[in-house]
């Protein structure tokens, strides 16, 4: 048996042929005319194909190959309208400015006072008002030279106050007890209580100084037809006119 020594020839290897090589073939063919600014892309599953234009068209080619013009003014058009409408402000170079200042009113304070406080001007206006008084109702001349009376028109104008004992307030037996406390000499609290240590002695026996007593009620006797005291509420110490009925006269000590 002869061998043959005469080899076989073999076509070369070549890319298997797919759908995409007619499509490349023919892209080949036309890459003269449209450029290299073609671009081929295959998707997997499917095919996709998108041919880019070159930015300037080859020679030759017609008005269908150029990009079609952008019209600015109908894109811009809107714009144009906003700022033809609105309200143009402008001011001159040399405008001077000013701003009025608001006006403030000062309002003072108020004042706030204490109970003690307010009372303490009461009695200052009703002492006030009973040393007006007495430019018309004079102290007798019988105060004069007399010890009791000197004090107790210390304390003329001085307000009624029921259980009194101080020149804050005095009540009747309150004024009659401190006044005679001045000289030394204490006193029973209430009237009644003076009424029985003090000494009876007839209106005509009796002497600046001396005590006169009613039931519920003691002042200090400034001769003539006057006494002193602290008469009732909202009054005040003062020099009066004997008004009771049947006084007594009484001496202490």
């Amino acid at each position: 048996m002869t061998e043959s020594t005469t080899r076989a020839r073999h076509r070369s290897v070549r890319r298997p042929a797919t759908p995409l090589t007619d499509l490349a073939s023919a892209a080949s063919d036309s890459m003269g005319a449209v450029g290299r600014g073609a671009a081929i892309v295959a998707a997997s599953g499917g095919l996709v194909a998108t041919m880019i234009s070159p930015a300037v068209a080859a020679p030759g080619a017609g008005a269908a190959g150029a990009l079609p013009a952008v019209d600015t003014s109908a894109l811009t058009a809107s714009a144009r309208a906003v700022l033809r409408t609105s309200p143009v402000v402008s001011a001159p170079a040399d405008a001077a400015w000013s701003f009025e200042a608001p006006a403030v009113t000062a309002v003072a304070k108020p004042v706030v006072t204490t109970r003690a406080a307010r009372a303490a001007a009461s009695r200052s206006a009703e002492r006030a008002a009973a040393a007006a008084a007495t430019v018309n109702n004079p102290i007798p001349q019988s105060v004069s030279g007399n010890a009791v009376l000197e004090i107790a028109a210390r304390y003329v104008g001085t307000p009624y106050l029921a259980g009194g004992t101080t020149p804050e307030g005095f009540d009747c037996s309150g004024f009659v007890g401190y006044v005679y406390a001045q000289l030394g000499i204490d006193l029973p609290r209430t009237s009644s209580g003076i009424r029985a240590v003090g000494t009876v002695v007839s209106r005509a026996d009796a002497l600046p100084g001396d005590l006169i007593w009613t039931p519920g009620h003691i002042s200090i006797y400034a001769g003539g037809d006057d006494q002193v005291d602290s008469p009732s509420a909202g009054k005040t110490v003062q020099f009066r006119n004997i008004y009771q009925s049947s006084p007594v006269f009484l001496r202490i000590g």
